[in-house]
């Protein structure tokens, strides 16, 4: 028997379960849903640094009952001296390399974003909690070591060839000159100092104050374009988010540059071919929940960029006409054929939502593994390589440009239901991420599985995502022989993947129900828990 964790005065989901349990400290403290995802975005930074830092971006959706839901983009721009021509000048004319100083390119916005959602806290939410209480479950786990967990010793050691030349990778992610050992205890002592200043000194500390000067000369040690004027320029920005009507009540997902309006539109062309009537885990759902993906990453890869070089509104794409053209063009019995490009990333996804029903849909990330694998080595902060996926072709969608945000393959979701629930909902994984929000959206919601469940349940991947190169459609070996052998033929290129592979990503949902009854599920792909009282 799969069981959901249930609660009713609060309930948090991550990837791993100490940043769950210090969203539940909060909580219980009295805080509110915003506090609890700054207490659990600091922790997953610290014991989870594979898959994100404080030297990435970050994306929140936020809902409180009776008022329109809201979003913070804390996403970093280029450098302003980025350009072209500062890359042909070292070599790069072709493509930005995806490690190094030079994969450095994009101010790391995650930390404003805190710092955005806790001045939110406060005037709109009366919260109370300061951020240095907020941030000291990840300062002790900083300081005084976290157990080193089997993704994080395995992706070390994977990665390690690539990496170990990195500035201050092998110094911080190392030990004795080797990956980690699972179950061992890793030190962060460098970071758990800069924690301590942002704490102490405040977020804007990180872009404006003697933090980022320090971390602004180690960019420019390590080859980086960023300067501490790029990182005074920086701010996060409150947004409202696209929105979906569905059948079960509106759908909503973060603005461009994210690609939130895709994973919106699979779930709007699935709804439109009325998936609810659709066995789930058959293959006529997997096929067109596949067949929805291909029509939607088209029009990703035709439109979504940074919304200030957009030529149409992301909005204007949900629109109910063009979800339902997209929707005709899908083949029940037969797989288009599928010449993408899909991308790799490294993400958390996490949840929140408060007794009071106020809830949180949150994702932060490096992109690739280890991000650019540079460590400053007076902060200790990992950046981000999300700069690496700008084009040096000025005629392409994502082209660099000095100032221009990166595409980004994150984004968080959340619903709000006809008949009272609100749903948090999200996952890691570069383009699985749309694929999977589609997969436990369908699975819970058309279908009625709980949390638990439809988490558990196995689940696909067009394309490449973490760690796997090909873009063949992996299904993981749990899949009934049969629906393996009718997608085969109906024209899929199949690759069967581990029974609960990482490869499709770590997600999570929570469902707070009508009557105030909260429901969660975790993961079993992760190191994560839901945590709920």
């Amino acid at each position: 028997m799969i069981n959901s964790s249930r609660g009713l005065r609060g309930m948090a989901v991550a990837p791993h379960s100490l940043a769950s349990q210090s969203a539940l400290a909060v909580l219980r403290e009295g805080g509110n849903a915003i506090e609890a995802m700054i207490a659990a975005a600091a922790t997953i930074a610290v014991v989870y640094p594979h898959m994100n830092s404080i030297g990435g971006d970050s994306f929140w959706l936020l809902h409180v009952p009776g008022e329109a839901p809201g979003a913070i983009d804390a996403c970093g721009a280029a450098a302003a001296s980025a350009t072209r021509h500062w890359y042909a000048q070292r070599g790069h004319r072709e493509a930005i390399p995806h490690r190094g100083g030079v994969a450095a390119n994009t101010v790391a916005g995650t930390v404003s974003g805190w710092g955005a959602a806790h001045e939110l806290s406060r005037k709109a939410l009366g919260g109370k909690l300061p951020l240095s209480r907020l941030l000291d479950d990840a300062i002790y786990y900083a300081r005084h070591g976290i157990p080193v967990t089997v993704s994080q010793s395995a992706l070390t050691a994977a990665k390690l060839p690539e990496l170990q030349s990195q500035p201050g990778f092998s110094e911080t992610f190392l030990v004795g000159g080797a990956s980690p050992a699972a179950g061992s205890r890793f030190f962060q002592g460098r970071l758990a100092d800069t924690l301590e200043r942002i704490a102490r000194a405040g977020t804007a500390d990180f872009y404006r104050g003697e933090l980022a000067q320090s971390m602004a000369e180690d960019l420019a040690r390590s080859g980086s374009p960023l300067t501490a004027k790029d990182l005074a320029a920086h701010r996060a920005q409150l947004v409202d988010p696209l929105a979906l009507p569905h059948s079960a009540g509106t759908v909503y997902n973060m603005t461009p540059p994210t690609q939130g309006v895709i994973s919106l539109l699979i779930v709007g062309i699935l709804d439109a071919l009325d998936i609810a009537a659709v066995p789930q885990g058959s293959a006529d759902h997997v096929h067109l929940c596949v067949e929805a993906t291909k029509q939607a990453f088209r029009v990703r890869d035709r439109y979504v960029t940074d919304p200030r070089y957009m030529k149409v509104s992301a909005q204007d794409l949900l629109k109910s006409a063009h979800v339902k053209e997209l929707a005709q063009r899908i083949d029940p019995r037969r797989a288009e054929p599928w010449g993408g490009n899909t991308q790799a990333g490294d993400t958390i996804w996490m949840g929140v939502i408060d007794g009071a029903g106020r809830a949180v849909s949150f994702i932060q990330s490096i992109y690739h593994e280890f991000g650019s694998g540079i460590v400053l080595p007076a902060s200790g902060v990992n950046w981000q390589n999300r700069g690496c996926s700008f084009s040096l072709d000025p005629a392409a969608l994502n082209a660099l440009e000095p100032g221009r945000k990166p595409f980004h393959t994150l984004n968080p979701a959340l619903a709000r239901l006809s008949d009272g629930r609100t749903v948090v909902y999200g996952t890691m994984g570069g383009d699985g991420q749309p694929q999977t929000q589609c997969a436990i959206f369908s699975r819970a919601i058309a279908h009625g599985l709980s949390p638990q469940a439809t988490v558990s349940a196995p689940r696909w991947l067009l394309g490449r995502t973490w760690g796997k190169p090909s873009e063949s459609l992996k299904l993981e070996s749990r899949f009934d022989a049969g629906v393996v052998r009718e997608l085969s033929q109906r024209g899929h290129d199949v690759e069967i993947i581990g029974a609960y592979d990482e490869t499709v990503g770590h997600a999570g949902m929570i469902i707070r129900h009508a009557d105030g009854l909260l429901e969660g599920g975790a993961d079993p792909r992760s190191d994560g828990a839901v945590a709920a009282y």
